[in-house]
């Protein structure tokens, strides 16, 4: 498959830029922000942790729509971009899961408890860890792309209950950044906001919604160029 030289350059760029605005970002995490009053220099892993959340939460959000279109047209371009979207999602998820883990080490005492808001994300991972199972159990195309399609819509579901689990369950431990909670009825949530600290959290969210931006649109490149080799190989296949 051929692309324009146009899309081609703005790929570039895009990436160029990206790896900017993560160097940058890693950059002010350590050096701009002074350490929060609660938490100390740990929370500094949090700047990682939320723009990891906020970019897994916009490319499996792009898997629905993707979703719903291939399911409208049947075109294999949206297969490919839900496709993309989950692989590069899943890969934040992780990112997440490690960098809360990071701080809840010396927060908590330990790296891992079932908070119900742990406990939520943990589900999430592993609903669209399943998706990819899904996938390579359907031998038929087809009806891959139908199943595939249906799940990552209703997969969604997992995502949104990690963002609820902790507005509604007053035995939540996990601070609250931004909007009121039931455990603890701050509108600013458990962190001390400074405007430094609110400037790189949302720096960092903006940098990590780009990346993942970009790597989504990689992984579609590279699934379309698998797609037409498989298409090429097995057209060969045929005229033996």
């Amino acid at each position: 498959m051929t692309y324009s030289e146009s899309r081609n350059r703005l790929l570039l760029n895009l990436t160029y830029g990206s790896i900017a605005l993560f160097i940058i970002s890693n950059v002010l995490n350590f050096t701009y922000p002074g350490a929060e009053r609660t938490m100390g220099e740990v929370q500094r892993v949090f700047y990682i942790h939320l723009g990891s959340f906020f970019g897994a939460f916009c490319v499996f959000f792009a898997a629905v729509i993707a979703g719903i279109a291939y399911l409208r047209t049947r075109n294999i371009k949206w297969d490919h971009l839900g496709l993309a979207s989950v692989e590069i999602g899943l890969g934040l998820s992780a990112i997440n899961i490690v960098t809360g883990a990071i701080w809840a080490r010396p927060s908590w005492g330990t790296f891992w408890t079932w908070d119900p808001r742990l406990t939520s994300i943990a589900i999430m991972w592993l609903t669209y860890a399943a998706y990819l199972f899904l996938r390579s159990a359907l031998e038929d195309p087809e009806q891959r792309r139908r199943f595939a399609a249906v799940y990552g819509i209703l997969a969604f579901g997992s995502v949104l209950l990690t963002i609820i689990i902790i507005r509604v369950r007053p035995d939540v431990i996990h601070p609250t950044v931004a909007g009121p909670s039931v455990s603890s009825g701050d509108v600013m949530g458990d962190f001390n906001l400074t405007p430094r600290i609110g400037q790189t959290v949302l720096f960092s969210i903006f940098t990590y919604i780009v990346l993942s931006a970009v790597l989504v649109w990689h992984r579609v490149r590279l699934e379309e160029q698998t797609e037409q080799i498989r298409s090429r190989k097995m057209e060969a296949l045929s005229r033996l």
